[in-house]
């Protein structure tokens, strides 16, 4: 099966003779995950955890026993030795300072997305991503997703042949709202919510799935139409609670994607189409929709299949032959780890082997300028050019 390649290709750790040795910078929520995942891959150490919030950093440190504790990135650098990588989570507009301080300091890094929360301070991290000569990548999780790059492989294979059309959604009933009896910790828990210090829901959430599509389209938004409002949470946030956008590309193409905290129908998900079938991807899962009159493929006769409404997705499984000579087809239908767990993989081998890192700081840097230009467009209510000179490094 041609394009169908091996669960073994992915969440494969090269072999090291010394233990990655690891510090965590942010005990939120992305954070704990980060640990949770980290402590699944053999000969890698978490020597340290960081939080400035009290409640979090304990949190933190008991995920990764015996980890030293920090409140300042700053200390940790300094005194923690032997570290060879740090990973950052904190709120998205503190990422600039201890990225490039652990970069400084000639750390391999692997930073969360949205690089940034502005386009200056996210070239700034991927000028010292650059300079610094270490591994340095992105948490944009699609690109070492194993279904999405099944996917794509299916699509540089001309299965979809010419696209025509993408949308995305991100739909969840949550309020990015966390309550505290202390203001000044409060305002710090809750920096999604303040326009100084967050991109909104096209810079936190579309960022990634505008990365999706112009990963299979191989090119980037010219424009992008907006539009937002506050629906459900009116409780004296400025920012959307929901929003739509429109990206348009060069050629025609036009990515509709919208966000809400609202709502959690239908979830998260990206659907590419083209003329011979359709590709719907939902991080730990993916159907393709072929077309009636597309050619039909020797694999297809192994393929697990499922409904949605009037159309039949076939399952996008890997191995997929030889679970079904075993009779386990349905046991790989979803991914056996979270989506970070593989990112994690990848970041560490690139560590250990100098493979490449699955996302470089300059994608992160072109992902952010499309998130930030989509908050313009929704905080404007009008299109918004995106420069092509603002998505290189220079």
């Amino acid at each position: 099966m041609a394009l169908q390649p091996a669960w073994s290709r992915f969440g494969r750790l090269q072999p090291g003779r010394a233990p990655v040795r690891v510090a965590v910078v942010g005990a939120g929520r992305q954070g704990r995950a980060i640990l949770t995942e980290l402590q699944k891959l053999e000969g890698v150490q978490v020597a340290a955890v960081c939080d400035a919030v009290a409640g979090r950093l304990r949190a933190g440190a008991r995920r990764a026993a015996g980890a030293a504790a920090f409140a300042d990135h700053r200390a940790l650098l300094a005194e923690v030795k032997d570290l060879d990588a740090v990973l950052v989570a904190t709120a998205t507009d503190a990422h600039r300072a201890v990225a490039v301080d652990a970069v400084t300091a000639g750390k391999h890094v692997y930073c969360e997305a949205p690089l940034a929360h502005t386009v200056a301070e996210a070239r700034a991290i991927a000028r010292a991503a650059r300079a610094g000569g270490k591994a340095f990548q992105v948490g944009l999780l699609a690109r070492s997703d194993p279904i999405y790059r099944l996917a794509w492989s299916f699509h540089r294979a001309g299965v979809l042949d010419r696209i025509v059309a993408a949308r995305a959604q991100d739909h969840a009933k949550t309020s990015w709202r966390f309550p505290s009896e202390d203001p000044a910790a409060e305002a710090a828990l809750n920096w999604r919510l303040d326009p100084a210090r967050s991109a909104g829901l096209p810079g936190e959430l579309g960022t990634h799935q505008f990365d999706v599509v112009d990963w299979f389209l191989g090119a980037y938004p010219v424009a992008v139409r907006g539009r937002g409002t506050v629906r459900v949470h009116a409780d004296g946030r400025t920012l959307a609670d929901t929003a739509h956008c429109a990206l348009r590309y060069q050629d025609g193409v036009e990515l509709g994607w919208s966000a809400t905290l609202g709502s959690s129908y239908e979830g998260r998900y990206e659907l590419l189409q083209g003329s011979m079938g359709a590709i719907r991807l939902a991080w730990t899962a993916g159907w393709l929709f072929k077309e009636a009159d597309a050619p039909t493929q020797g694999w297809e006769v192994y393929a697990n299949r499922e409904s949605f409404h009037d159309d039949e997705g076939i399952t996008l499984i890997a191995d997929a032959t030889k679970l079904a000579k075993q009779g386990k087809l349905r046991e790989g239908v979803s991914l056996p780890h979270p989506p970070l767990y593989y990112a994690l993989v990848e970041f560490v081998n690139a560590i250990r082997a100098g493979t490449p890192v699955a996302c470089s700081a300059e994608e992160g840097l072109r992902a952010t300028v499309l998130g930030v230009a989509a908050q313009r467009a929704v905080l404007s209510g009008s299109e918004v050019a995106i420069d092509p000179k603002e998505l290189e490094l220079g």
